[in-house]
């Protein structure tokens, strides 16, 4: 997540900031989705338990490894980052929109450098993409950024949690929806796995992109944003929670879908607390969902809270909570599930 430098400075600029299916804790999944609508969706149950532990696991530990640098806009370190993860989705069989050549959609640096990015060099969004069997053209995103601030003085600052954790977790909801498709219970609306670049510095790759969306921005139906869901925040250790941001801004509908889904999987408590305008860290505007929201996107920011580790070399792999880092991914894709297979576009009824 964008580090916050002056609240006032942000105001203005108006940028970012167990087992093979469910955890020991979550192995009884089904008893939450007991007499509701999702018990009985067999095909949503079979792509929920395809978001596993050890998978996000295994990812984690090679995207938040020494050996992608940091993840620095443009570095090599990150653009090895970026490789693995398309060819996780090759693996998986997940093409990038047709009216592309490729998984990447350049982000070139006189774009990143005329808005404050010093001297970056060119970066690359990376989109993968499921067409929706009835509604193609209505497309649901879901996104996290997988940069981070790379090396500084020799240390190299690993980014687990940000944005580690939701990189590795679109990744997982991807093959959750991939799975569903392949037994012939794909998406009726189309889902754009985004991966953008140069958030940290300034949520540069989201912002590319709503300036230049490969999907007309009147056809996006919502962005749900990932950004540093593998830990927890002083307030609430030892907690399953995850803070939801922004989720009632736009759309009434939203917030009402996600804490549905959430009660019909693992029950977390959902923090509302960064919704309140007042709120001096302004987190609403410091990720990438908020180039979606001030085009009239509807958008939800699932988020964990600013611990001790933020923006330091200590955000390591070893710290995360995976268990925790599993159910939010799969309140993610619950939602996400939600709103690409309900009859009715959601409203976007606020301002």
């Amino acid at each position: 997540m964008k580090k916050l430098l002056l609240p006032i400075f942000s105001a203005i600029l108006l940028t970012s900031c167990g087992s093979s299916a469910i955890s020991t804790q979550n192995q009884n999944s089904d008893q939450h989705l007991n007499s509701n609508n999702l018990k009985s969706d067999k095909a949503f149950n079979k792509a929920y338990q395809r978001i596993k532990l050890k998978d996000l696991k295994k990812n984690l530990y090679v995207i938040a490894s020494d050996e992608m640098e940091g993840r620095d806009t443009g570095s090599p370190g990150q653009k090895k980052a970026g490789e693995y993860i398309i060819n996780f989705y090759k693996d998986l069989g997940i093409s990038f929109p047709k009216n592309l050549t490729s998984y990447y959609q350049k982000v070139p640096s006189s774009y990143m450098n005329k808005r404050g990015g010093g001297n970056l060099p060119d970066s690359e969004n990376i989109l993968a993409f499921i067409e929706g069997s009835e509604k193609p053209e209505e497309i649901i995103v879901i996104s996290a950024h997988y940069d981070h601030v790379g090396t500084k003085n020799g240390v190299v600052y690993n980014g687990a949690d940000d944005d580690g954790s939701g990189t590795v977790a679109v990744m997982q909801i991807a093959k959750a929806f991939q799975s569903a498709k392949k037994a012939g219970n794909g998406p009726k609306r189309s889902i754009l796995f985004l991966h953008v670049t140069g958030e940290e510095h300034g949520l540069f790759g989201s912002s590319y992109y709503s300036d230049n969306p490969v999907f007309p921005l009147e056809n996006t139906v919502a962005d749900l944003n990932i950004d540093m869901i593998g830990r927890d925040d002083i307030a609430n250790r030892g907690k399953n929670y995850v803070y939801v941001i922004g989720s009632e801004m736009l759309s009434s509908e939203l917030k009402t879908i996600n804490e549905a889904a959430n009660k019909k999987t693992n029950n977390l408590e959902l923090n509302y607390k960064y919704d309140d305008p007042k709120d001096p860290d302004r987190l609403y505007y410091r990720s990438d969902h908020y180039n979606f929201a001030k085009h009239g996107i509807p958008v939800a920011f699932f988020f964990d809270g600013i611990h001790e580790d933020y923006h330091k070399p200590t955000d390591d792999v070893d710290k995360i909570d995976f268990p925790l880092l599993q159910k939010r991914t799969q309140l993610v894709f619950a939602t996400a599930w939600e709103l690409a297979n309900r009859e009715a576009r959601i409203v976007v009824d606020k301002k």
